[in-house]
């Protein structure tokens, strides 16, 4: 077992940058490269990847994505030592780390990170490892110079783990992002708010990213961008073939890729214009009154949903023709709430829960926006038995 001398940082953006730094101050030989041509203040850089593979006995990938892992590694290949290690530091699809494992075999540590920039700089990291026994133990003593080592069986399943993880991440995110918005709602003052957020759940998280919540003008740079973590995101969803809230939650925040992953926990609210014809569907509900939905349906829409055992398909007018003009005789106990509302472009999907007396009711619509505004376009419903 030869332990490596000299290691080739492939991508020095925050992480890469991070780790190469960490190393080289802990007394490793270290040549950065990176394929915008940056220079590092604190690492030996080179403009020529190959030239930096050539002399590596390690050659370490800090890239966005799969994609990148693939390009950058077919550019070197003629210049790997059949001796080299790969230690892939990456956020990849399970599937692409496999792929990598298979082509690079024995030679090959899938060793996806959990932590950011200041974890990468103190070496407290979390490694998620998955290689050949005498691959891990050569590149040991640089993965504990970055941190912790958890092993994994293969490097699909270290790939998996990672954006589990980092599903987590982008839950508490958006969990805060509504708390926020519940706050402001209630006029509460952002400072007392997050104050009061420190003592629970999302203490952590907001003590970490306090400066970028209540938008100071001297705010770090971003530690982990929302065009990451919206990356990772949808990495996991196709991989899992299961839609996720986060995917589109983070990817729809109304703030630059590159901002810090807190600034989407202070997007704003959906504006009134796309909430206003399902204000209005409420008003037709709690009124009688079938002008209401008129104005908040297209008139090509339809109602559809299982009334009676049988699968009912209304025409607007048809779904109006029910309505009598007047407010049911237990409206005063009626209770309705938008529950979610996801805006994509031009259109939008929401979500509102309606109780009426011993009926409750899902409804989800689909919206689009139109020369005259936002209206719903159809509506399918489902009562709870």
């Amino acid at each position: 077992m030869t332990t490596p001398h000299r290691i080739a940082v492939l991508g020095l953006g925050r992480m890469g940058g991070a780790i190469a730094t960490r190393l080289a101050g802990q007394g490793w030989d270290v040549v950065g490269w990176t394929r915008s041509g940056r220079h590092s203040d604190t690492v030996k850089t080179t403009c020529d990847a190959n030239e930096a593979v050539a002399r590596a006995d390690l050659v370490l990938l800090a890239l966005f994505d799969g994609p990148a892992c693939q390009q950058v590694l077919d550019d070197v290949r003629d210049s790997l030592r059949t001796d080299t290690i790969v230690l892939n530091t990456s956020t990849i699809a399970p599937a692409e780390a496999a792929r990598l494992s298979r082509r690079l075999g024995p030679s090959y540590v899938h060793a996806p990170l959990l932590g950011s920039v200041p974890a990468a700089a103190a070496g407290t990291l979390r490694i998620l490892a998955a290689a050949d026994q005498d691959a891990l133990d050569r590149v040991r003593p640089v993965l504990v110079t970055l941190g912790t080592i958890r092993h994994a069986d293969d490097a699909s399943t270290a790939a998996a783990l990672k954006l589990i993880a980092n599903n987590s991440l982008a839950g508490a995110v958006l969990a805060l992002r509504d708390s926020l918005r519940l706050a402001d709602a209630l006029g509460l003052p952002r400072p007392q708010t997050l104050d009061v957020l420190e003592l629970g759940q999302l203490g952590a998280l907001v003590a970490r990213k306090r400066h970028f919540l209540l938008g100071e003008p001297t705010a770090a740079a971003a530690e982990f961008t929302i065009g990451a973590l919206a990356k990772d995101m949808a990495l996991l969803a196709a991989a899992s073939d299961t839609p996720l809230r986060s995917a589109t939650g983070l990817a729809d925040a109304p703030a630059a890729p590159e901002a810090d992953i807190a600034v989407a926990a202070t997007a704003p609210a959906v504006k009134d214009a796309v909430l206003e014809p399902l204000r209005a569907y409420v008003r037709g509900h709690a009124s009688g009154d079938p002008t209401h939905f008129h104005d908040a349906f297209l008139p090509t829409a339809h109602i559809e949903g299982i009334r009676d055992g049988a699968f009912v398909s209304w025409r607007l007018d048809e779904y109006c023709a029910l309505f009598q003009g007047r407010p049911a005789p237990d409206e005063p106990t009626r209770t309705r709430r938008i529950d979610t509302i996801d805006v994509h472009g031009t259109v939008a999907t929401a979500t509102m829960t309606l109780c009426h007396g011993a009926d409750t009711f899902t409804d989800v619509f689909l919206l689009v926006r139109t020369d005259d505004g936002w209206r719903i376009a159809n509506k399918a419903y489902h009562r709870h038995p």
